[in-house]
């Protein structure tokens, strides 16, 4: 039998409209992924956070408004941001000045903030001065609607926060907030919606901010660790009323502490701190109460701060001044300052005196 092939077929061509269609799905893909690339520069790098201060020089061009912008991980894209403005026709409109703007604004948004100039966006300022408690800020916070006061304190107790210096806090048995002392007091300006957590990130990265390189190392020189270092300036903070005997009054806190025998601090203001109210005139009942910050009883310093300490008392805990002070007591003239002495008997006159 004769085997016979059958005759090949001509390759047939594609289609020229299969080729455009091949074309024309490419083109879709690309400008499909184009627009949704440019979306994505529009939005912002992260979701939410603390208010972050921007202040904007005058005669920044948009591009440096930009690079700004991403440096503060407020935007994703500079060249994107000055495009933008150039499109709305908006670059010479951009006005100088601080401004407190929220992660989580999209580039339209920080655009019409910056060239609206309302530096203070949907912003709240609130004050902590220097010498309250965690209760006292969480108080005044609750007061002026910023935060509810138990959440506050639960956050203060319990949030996770990523500074490396809070990682030194002991675990000190009767210590009252693992955050006491360590929220610096200062005037904020934050987003009326923050959260607990916001503020306190915001008070933390104040605290880290003022613990310059040549505190750290005096520190070092002073044998303390920080949290020794904010447990003496809460004491100083709290006794001292005058700013010129900070150092004064520190100087004879760290005399009494390096005595031989060790003599207790004797501070009034822990036995407040223990009792948990200010009051005038402290009783000989008071002084024994059992407490682990009163210092009438325990030798040395409070297993914690008793308060917020402001940059003078914590300069005055590192540079205490050099004297043979052990002793001091308030004048009572009006003046707030006080009188010091070296024996217990000179102290007696100047408790006599200052009746």
């Amino acid at each position: 039998m004769t085997n016979k092939q059958s005759p090949k077929l001509p390759a047939q061509k594609p289609s020229r409209w299969n080729k455009w269609w091949y074309v024309f799905a490419a083109c879709i893909l690309l400008i499909g992924g184009g627009l949704y690339y440019v979306e994505e520069q529009f939005q912002p790098p992260l979701d939410s956070g603390p208010a972050m201060e921007v202040e904007i020089p005058m005669g920044a061009s948009p591009h440096d408004i930009g690079v700004m912008l991403v440096d503060k991980q407020l935007i994703k894209n500079a060249n994107f941001f000055k495009w933008y403005l150039a499109y709305k026709g908006s670059s010479g409109q951009l006005k100088a000045g601080k401004y407190y703007l929220q992660p989580g604004l999209t580039m339209e948004e920080i655009a019409r903030v910056l060239v609206d100039g309302d530096v203070k966006y949907g912003t709240t300022q609130f004050t902590v001065p220097e010498g309250l408690t965690v209760d006292q800020i969480a108080d005044s916070l609750a007061e002026q609607s910023i935060v509810e006061k138990q959440a506050f304190l639960n956050e203060v107790q319990n949030g996770k926060f990523d500074y490396a210096f809070l990682k030194d806090i002991p675990q000190v048995e009767g210590m009252k907030y693992r955050l006491e002392g360590y929220l610096f007091p200062d005037t904020y300006e934050i987003f009326q919606n923050a959260t607990p957590h916001d503020v306190i990130d915001m008070m933390l990265r104040q605290t880290e901010s003022i613990l310059t390189p040549e505190w750290q190392e005096q520190m070092k020189k002073q044998n303390l660790n920080l949290h020794q270092t904010l447990t003496l300036a809460s004491l100083i903070e709290r006794e001292a009323q005058v700013a010129k005997e900070r150092p004064m009054i520190s100087g004879v806190i760290q005399n009494r502490i390096k005595a031989n025998p060790p003599m207790k601090l004797q501070i009034d203001a822990t036995v407040q701190y223990a009792l948990g109210k200010t009051k005038e005139t402290l009783l000989f009942e008071d002084l024994k109460i059992d407490s682990p910050y009163n210092t009438y009883q325990i030798d040395g310093l409070p297993p914690g701060p008793i308060s917020t300490s402001g940059r003078d008392a914590i300069r005055a805990a590192l540079y205490p001044e050099q004297h043979d002070f052990y002793f001091y007591v308030t004048k009572n003239d009006g003046t707030g300052e006080h009188y010091f002495a070296t024996t217990f008997a000179e102290h007696q006159q100047n408790i006599a005196k200052s009746q």
